[in-house]
């Protein structure tokens, strides 16, 4: 193998594989001198990777955890387990890493060859994650739009939240606020600054129209967010219900605040709180806990669980 950089790349996937590498045998994987190996090891090294020696009939080349990290080589199947993962996390919006999973799936999307990002989407829409408190989003929509962001690409979208669903903005950033996705940009057809929750976008289009960003009245995207009136800060209902089960076992399973639960007694609590989700997806909550409870408000609420109660009589009779 005499092309230098192949031969580098094909040295660091061996190398990449949790084992000792006797000089030798590499020599004889690339197809080199004993002598080559050494050089190519250096340059490795020098381009930051951690490579060390040991001496002796059993020892060799290993590559180590170092202080930063360098570039991976990954094979097809490890790069859509990795990309699957990720989706997974940035949909799901784990505490601590789901702007971190974003900005790694939008790296690696863009890289991934097409017969793999097909395989991607084809896992994605098989694997399933535990339900979590909130609204999940489409991570295809958060990658185009996180990509957009990082072009500074104009995009066009629909938008289920507003009077015109119709958008065309400048995105700024994607933000993860309260187990939510927020996209802060400049609506060019406004000619002002809008927030808006990534589950109600779809159909991102970027439109390949670069543009020089304007000043975000914030130090950065999640300040802006976290400063804005937006929909979590103006309540869509008031709920009041009692649960047959203690506070703490309810807890975490409903909302985000733990202030919304009041212990009533050992073995009761009462959720009231002001939601900003929606009643139907309280009422599907509710019954996951698989308790006893009373609702006492809102009436869309009890609407909402009165037509559930009627399809599951209507699918049981005999």
């Amino acid at each position: 193998m005499t092309d230098t950089p192949a031969r580098l790349l094909r040295l660091l996937s061996l190398l990449q594989t949790p084992r000792e590498w006797p000089g030798s045998e590499l020599a004889d994987r690339l197809g080199v001198t004993d002598r080559t190996v050494r050089r190519d090891i250096d340059r490795l090294r020098d381009l930051g990777y951690p490579v060390t020696a040991t001496l002796g009939a059993t020892g060799g080349y290993r590559l180590v955890a170092g202080k930063a990290l360098p570039p991976l080589l990954l094979d097809d199947d490890e790069a859509v387990a990795i990309a699957v993962g990720l989706r997974t996390a940035a949909a799901t919006a784990i505490t601590g890493i789901e702007e971190a999973a974003v900005r790694a799936l939008t790296k690696l999307d863009q890289v991934l060859p097409a017969r793999l990002r097909r395989r991607v989407q084809v896992l994605g829409t098989a694997v399933t994650a535990p339900a979590v408190d909130g609204p999940t989003v489409d991570p295809e929509v958060l990658t185009a739009l996180a990509a957009a962001v990082t072009n500074s690409e104009r995009v066009r979208f629909s938008y289920s939240g507003g009077t015109d669903p119709r958008r065309h903005v400048e995105p700024a950033g994607v933000v993860s606020h309260r187990r939510r996705w927020y996209l802060v940009a400049y609506d060019v057809d406004r000619a002002a600054w809008r927030t808006f929750r990534v589950d109600r976008i779809t159909g991102p289009h970027p439109t390949a129209a670069r543009f020089t960003p304007h000043q975000l009245p914030a130090a950065d995207p999640a300040a802006y967010v976290a400063g804005q009136r937006t929909d979590w800060a103006t309540p869509e209902f008031r709920v009041q219900v009692t649960i047959q089960a203690p506070a703490t076992q309810v807890s975490g399973r409903l909302g985000d605040n733990p202030g919304d639960l009041i212990p009533l007694s050992p073995t009761t609590c009462r959720l009231d709180a002001t939601r900003d989700d929606s009643p139907e997806w309280l009422a599907h909550r509710l019954l996951a806990l698989d308790v006893e409870f009373e609702v006492h408000q809102p009436p869309a609420l009890i609407t909402h669980l009165q037509a559930i109660a009627s399809r599951i009589a209507t699918a049981t009779q005999s």
